[in-house]
Order: structure tokens, then C-alpha cells, then sequence
């Protein structure tokens, strides 16, 4: 449906309309979940010709996207030379794909760099959680454990070893950071098997988005033999049926926070 729209929005474009994002992407949030998808739908045998927007949206993410020196995914706000921990999900995912169907290295290698230098920056070690936003050049960085940004980051890691060759050189920093991050968020669980809006802060209201992104993503890594099943099983099994709670008789998921941005203030979050 999207490919039949996109050619005809090619000849007969409409300025800003809904699918400028898809033919033009401006930013990851455009063009990374959406390229992944596709090439999984190609891999899976689709009948529509997808390539020519896999390859728009992977010329984006690999040659227009701004970065830093070190060539880690930036965004210019809310300071300049920010990293937002959305931008793993908006991106890896993506290049790992691209490097499956096409069988390309230098995409894995983009992609584990990604991980490596966001997590340097990002992740601590010690709570075995991430932050959600980084500013280069300044000492006190926006230090909120946000919870959804903390699944874009597990979903990542999940995501990128699904496809990333066994014998690829960074594979087993992956996995360790996986590890340490599902055994960071698995202390944070509340008793309801929920997570909170911000996980180190238990008076922020428990979130069903990041509880759900939780559930699959450590269910897929016991799956995969990742993570020990006895020790996390229990807290997806519990995330699960937490979730299972806040589908309404229409069918709709309540509890979910809206887009967020990212900030300096916990009021915010």
C-alpha cells in the first residue's frame, strides 16, 4: 500500500503531506522503523517492490543523517550535538537488516558502532540502565532513565543479534550489554510487573509501552538463549500479564505515554 502511494506521491507530490516523510525523510524517526519492516517484508517474500524505498531510507540514515566526529547518530536539539537513546531503535535496526539482505559488512559494523559509542556515553553500569539524552560538551547531561527510550535501546540490542553474523568481531560486547542492561531493568520491576514512567523514580506513573517492549525483548533473548531463562523468565511472564490488563473492551492499550521529547526536568517526563 505504501509503495503504491510513494510512486504516485512522486509524480504528484503534496507539500508536507503524510507521506513527504516517506519519500523525503528528514530525520531517523522517518526512515528507520519503517526501512527495517520493509526488508523484513522482503526477506519474507512480499510481492511489492520495496527496494527503491529501502534504499532511499538506508541512503538517509548512512550518508545524510548528522553525527558526530566519531560518526555516532546526532541530532542538533535541544542542544547542539545531542544523542537521544530513541535514535538506536530509529537506526540499528535498519542497518542490521540492510546488512542480512544485502550481506554487506560495513552495515553490521556501522550498526555495533552505533551500540559501542551510544552505550559509552549513555549506559551506567552500575544501575544497568540507560540515560535518555547526551550533550556533547557539557559535564551535567539530562540524566532521566526514561523507561520507553530504555526498551528502544533493549528492543535494539535484541533487534541487531537477531541478524549480526556469530563470528562479527563486536558480537560479544552485544550480548554483555544486553545482559547488563536486562539485569538492570529486571531489579527495577514493580511488584505489579510493571515499570515506571522513569525507572529510578518509583513516584512516576507506571508505563505500559516500555512494559510491553520489556516483555518481548527479554522473552526473545531467552528464546535465543541470550539470558537465563530461571532468572528473567519469571519478570517477562510477570510483564506480559500486566500488560494483558490494559487492553479496554474496545481494544485499545491505555497507559501508554505520548511522544516525549527530551528534557531536563522530571516534571516533563
Amino acid at each position: 500500500f505504501v509503495a503504491a502511494l510513494a510512486d504516485h506521491y512522486r509524480a504528484h507530490p503534496i507539500p508536507n503531506g503524510p507521506l513527504r516523510s516517506v519519500v523525503e525523510p528528514r530525520a531517523l524517526d522517518d526512515a528507520g522503523s519503517l526501512c527495517a519492516a520493509m526488508i523484513k517484508a522482503s526477506r519474507a517474500g512480499i510481492s511489492a517492490n520495496l527496494r527503491p524505498m529501502i534504499d532511499n531510507f538506508i541512503a538517509y540514515i548512512t550518508t545524510k543523517e548528522f553525527r558526530l566526529a566519531d560518526g555516532t547518530l546526532a541530532r542538533n536539539r535541544p542542544q547542539p550535538n545531542t544523542l537521544w537513546l530513541d535514535d538506536l531503535y530509529m537506526s540499528v535496526p535498519a542497518l542490521a537488516q540492510m546488512g542480512k539482505l544485502t550481506g554487506e559488512r560495513r552495515y553490521f559494523d556501522d550498526a555495533v558502532k552505533q551500540v559501542l559509542q551510544f552505550s559509552g556515553r549513555m549506559f551506567n553500569r552500575e544501575q544497568g540502565l540507560f540515560m535518555h539524552g547526551w550533550v556533547q560538551g557539557m559535564e551535567v547531561h539530562p540524566e532521566f532513565r526514561w523507561a520507553r527510550a530504555n526498551g528502544w535501546a533493549l528492543m535494539t540490542l535484541v533487534e541487531l543479534l537477531e541478524v549480526l553474523p556469530v563470528d562479527h568481531s563486536g558480537r560479544a560486547a552485544v550480548v554483555d550489554l544486553l545482559r547488563a542492561h536486562v539485569r538492570g531493568l529486571a531489579a527495577r520491576q514493580s511488584g505489579s510487573g510493571f515499570w515506571h514512567q522513569l525507572l529510578d523514580r518509583d513516584d512516576s506513573y507506571l508505563e505500559t509501552s516500555a512494559t510491553a517492549i520489556y516483555a518481548f525483548a527479554m522473552a526473545r533473548a531467552i528464546n535465543r538463549g541470550w539470558i537465563d531463562p530461571v532468572a528473567y523468565g519469571p519478570a517477562a511472564v510477570l510483564a506480559w500479564n500486566a500488560v494483558a490488563t490494559k487492553i479496554n473492551t474496545q481494544g485499545q492499550v491505555e497507559g501508554t505515554c505520548v511522544g516525549t521529547g527530551m528534557a531536563f526536568d522530571p516534571a516533563f517526563y
